[in-house]
């Protein structure tokens, strides 16, 4: 099975960093999607496109996105035995805190979309910032890091 994902490791690393780059916009795009939705009208047909919106950012781009970010990167892991490098641990660890907070955002849209606003437009502009934090720290457990921490 190992001899496989080492052939495979070039598309293997591709496929991941692709979805990667798909998870991490549509992280991006959420909190921004729930602050306009929170601004328009209550009861109103823009509030509505935005729930609808909310909705198929999340089927469409994030569900499938952090699901093939998991299976490719746990295949990766597998590849390069990860698991007994110092720097992986770092990385794994970010990675479940942002997969925490993809999940935290979900619930968030489905609680706004029932017309529940917990958090204020500021308090969104400042978590849509969160991924930008939490990818600049994975890059640099990777590449530098691992430098490191062989």
């Amino acid at each position: 099975m190992l001899e496989v994902l080492d052939l495979l490791y070039p598309w293997l690393k591709v496929a991941h960093l692709a979805f990667v780059i798909f998870w991490m916009a549509g992280l991006f795009m959420l909190p921004r999607f729930f602050v306009y939705h929170q601004e328009a009208p209550a009861g109103s047909e823009e509030r509505s496109r935005w729930i609808e919106r909310e909705k198929r950012l999340m089927k469409i781009i994030l569900n499938p996105a952090i699901v093939l970010v998991w299976v490719f990167g746990l295949a990766l892991a597998f590849t390069v035995d990860a698991w007994a490098q110092p720097w992986f641990h770092l990385k794994l660890l970010l990675v479940i805190l942002l997969s925490g907070y993809h999940g935290y955002m979900a619930a968030y849209g489905k609680k706004l979309a029932q017309g529940e606003e917990a958090m204020s437009g500021k308090k969104l502009r400042l978590l849509n910032e969160v991924p930008g934090i939490a990818a600049i720290l994975i890059l640099v457990s990777v590449f530098i890091v691992r430098i490191y921490l062989p």
